[in-house]
């Protein structure tokens, strides 16, 4: 009921805000025609309407990027205020930069003022009537939802906090029963749990709202049934919930619920996103391969014996096992060396690396220095056992020492680049802050990250950086 309620909300939002944007524009023609001296209106009318329609769509954008269509309450007046005139200003600045780009005959400068100003305050009127309609009207009403919560004085508490910040067209909150027999108490409290029935029969209640803490002893079935019994509303507070975790939430499966809780912020759009970046880049990636592969492969014949593509078992998302292409850019015998080199690891932890690493053939070094090492990847791109951008695959070796928490940094899909590698990659030489790197580009994920970091990439490769 409350996200329908806010869905409903939101959309009524949005076209007041449209309406307004489409408000200030004719206001604003109509200011700078009648009361701008020295100023002729002749800009043409289509012009003047796609300046409305961009900063109309624009603006709604931008607003929701602010998480001004959300379904928490603005938490003060200069929050709100704030919000707003940060949303024209990115809007007027980028129709200002267009004007000013393609330079259409007769545009009126003052129009982009006044136009700004007419949209900031007709935007900030509309949301403070709409707050004080929240406020002091919607909560009164006969229709107003009236809602009991059962549960202890801490998750009784949170409940009633999100409740008062919920965006919604009027509830109210009648009281709490206690789960419990204690003695401590609060001012809207009603009683305990097996008070519940008389609480009914006594009160106008909607909708009962259980926040339990978990406490096994405590079956809530018969009071379930009561209040289905009766035609009373019940939501639950998951026990699995505490303050902080926001990971949990609720999936069906046939019409079958199910808790979910998520360990990274990926979901199935943004994983179509980032499948569709992979297969893009993989094809150019895979094609600038095959075109250095003649001059490449050659240099590293003639460089030293081996062959020109080195293959590795590594760990891939969940610990699948996969080949990682590389040219190679070692002598034959790396492998069997590695061990003789151990106490000279310049990591601390699960990780092996050594700038000046004597398996390192002199075209190897080359290679790594402009990353041209890394083109054959691509092909574990197009196969889908990598991504442009991820966490880097470690070795089968490398996995057997990690810790437990160092599993994660495996959990998705490895990259060719990632957040590691852009973050002053060649200063970092503890393993575990590589590691929460990696736990924090998971955490935060959005599709827009691994454009910024593709293209930071490119810049530290070009700077030639280090090897990525």
């Amino acid at each position: 009921m409350f996200q329908q309620q806010v869905y409903i909300f939101n959309t009524f939002l949005m076209l007041l805000d449209a309406l307004c944007i489409i408000a200030a524009g004719y206001g604003a023609q109509y200011l700078v025609k009648y009361y701008v001296p020295d100023v002729a209106w002749r800009l043409e009318e289509s012009i003047f309407i796609g300046s409305i329609m961009l900063v109309m769509f624009v603006n709604n954008y931008i607003m929701g990027q602010l998480h001004m269509y959300d379904d928490r309450r603005p938490s003060s007046m200069f929050s709100l205020t704030w919000s707003l005139t940060r949303s024209i200003i990115a809007v007027f600045t980028i129709l200002t930069s267009l004007v000013f780009l393609f330079n259409p005959t007769d545009y009126p400068r003052s129009f982009l003022l006044i136009f700004g100003g007419l949209s900031l305050l007709l935007m900030l009127l509309e949301r403070i009537s709409i707050q004080y309609y929240l406020k002091n009207i919607a909560g009164h009403g006969i229709n107003v939802r009236k809602i009991l919560i059962i549960g202890n004085m801490t998750r009784g508490k949170i409940v009633s906090e999100l409740l008062v910040n919920q965006v919604s067209w009027g509830h109210k909150l009648v009281g709490r029963l206690k789960t419990d027999n204690k003695k401590k108490d609060t001012p809207d409290t009603l009683g305990t749990i097996d008070d519940l029935p008389e609480v009914l029969r006594n009160h106008a209640i909607d909708e009962v709202v259980f926040a339990i803490d978990g406490d096994k002893s405590l079956s809530l079935e018969k009071y379930l049934n009561f209040c289905k019994q009766i035609g009373i509303s019940v939501r639950i507070l998951p026990a699995l919930w505490h303050p902080g975790h926001h990971s949990l939430s609720v999936e069906r499966l046939q019409g079958v619920p199910f808790f979910t809780i998520h360990t990274d912020n990926f979901n199935a759009t943004g994983l179509l996103y980032k499948r569709m970046l992979d297969i893009v880049g993989g094809l150019v990636g895979t094609i600038i391969f095959i075109l250095l592969f003649p001059f490449v492969g050659t240099a590293i014949k003639l460089d030293s014996p081996g062959p020109v593509i080195f293959s590795q078992k590594r760990i891939g998302r969940n610990g699948r096992i996969f080949n990682l292409y590389k040219f190679r850019s070692m002598y034959q015998d790396a492998e069997q060396r590695k061990p003789e080199l151990m106490d000279k690891n310049e990591m601390q932890g699960s990780m092996f690396k050594l700038k000046d690493d004597p398996r390192i053939t002199k075209i190897g070094r080359w290679l790594r220095k402009t990353s041209l090492d890394e083109f054959p990847q691509f092909l574990n791109v197009l196969h889908g056992e990598m991504s442009l951008v991820g966490t880097r695959p470690p070795t089968l070796d490398e996995v057997e020492e990690y810790k437990i928490w160092h599993l994660r940094r495996i959990s998705a899909k490895p990259g060719i680049t990632g957040l590691w590698q852009v973050s002053g990659r060649n200063k970092i030489t503890d393993f575990d802050q590589i590691v929460e790197l990696d736990c924090r580009y998971l955490d935060r994920w959005h599709f827009s990250d691994d454009i910024k970091i593709l293209f930071k990439t490119i810049f530290v490769v070009l700077k030639r950086k280090g090897a990525i």
